[in-house]
């Protein structure tokens, strides 16, 4: 017997169904393809690389490496790949080196010895050190013109605005100037943010030509020392 009107509208229905099922997963996986992410333990046969490969290992640091690249995405109002820096990966390795942890252009390098002694909850301590580098990927640094203070500062505000903010950071109001660096000015960050939200989304669209200081009073309307020192008085500094 042939297909009666209303059997051939539900196959038909079904059929655009899954196309347009199969148009969206393509499309979710081409977005995920446009950058892609690896990390390398080159330091697994220090304890610091054997605690890395026991408690964090390459494949939560991978996904680290993309949750904090789409955070940052977010953070500085990027959606599109057209108005972020024009990387195409994201690379971490793990390395028999001192300090904590540094970033050079797209690459993140880990220092196994600070893993290997870190004495709390070592994972959440690496997800947000990650958080914190793979912000240098993509924030803009005024052409090399802003100061490092700034710079260390958007990155921690990245990593505080995440729920990585350790506890042996600093207080909202402490600090000596607000490019102090770090916690004291991703603390100083998150204040101005709050005076108007996406605010330091627009101070990093502005940081992609250039850097001055004037860029504050563009955006809020007084200068950062004023800012600084309503910072302060607000938490009784």
């Amino acid at each position: 017997m042939a297909p009666t009107l209303s059997s051939d509208m539900t196959t038909m229905r079904r059929a655009a169904v899954v196309v347009v099922a199969l148009a969206s997963l393509l499309a979710g996986v081409a977005a995920a393809g446009a950058v892609t992410f690896s990390a390398t333990n080159a330091a697994s046969s220090t304890a610091g690389g054997k605690r890395f490969g026991r408690d964090i290992g390459v494949a939560y640091s991978r996904r680290v490496l993309s949750d904090a690249s789409s955070f940052c995405w977010k953070t500085f109002s990027q959606p599109n790949p057209g108005s972020r820096k024009p990387v195409s990966s994201v690379t971490l390795v793990v390395e028999d080196i001192g300090g904590v942890a540094f970033t050079s252009g797209n690459g993140i390098h880990l220092s196994a010895q600070y893993v290997g002694g870190y004495s709390g909850d070592i994972k959440t301590e690496a997800a947000g050190v990650l958080y914190h580098e793979v912000t240098h990927v993509w924030q803009w640094d005024g052409q090399g013109k802003a100061n490092g203070g700034l710079i260390e500062g958007i990155a921690d505000y990245v990593r505080l605005k995440a729920g990585y903010a350790p506890g042996h950071w600093g207080k909202p109001g402490q600090g000596d100037r607000w490019d102090q660096g770090y916690d004291v000015t991703a603390r100083f960050l998150d204040y101005c943010d709050s005076l108007k939200p996406g605010f330091v989304a627009q101070l990093n669209a502005k940081m992609k030509g250039g850097y001055s200081d004037d860029f504050f009073a563009q955006i809020l309307g007084k200068n950062v020392q004023q800012l600084w020192k309503d910072y302060k008085a607000k938490y009784g500094g």
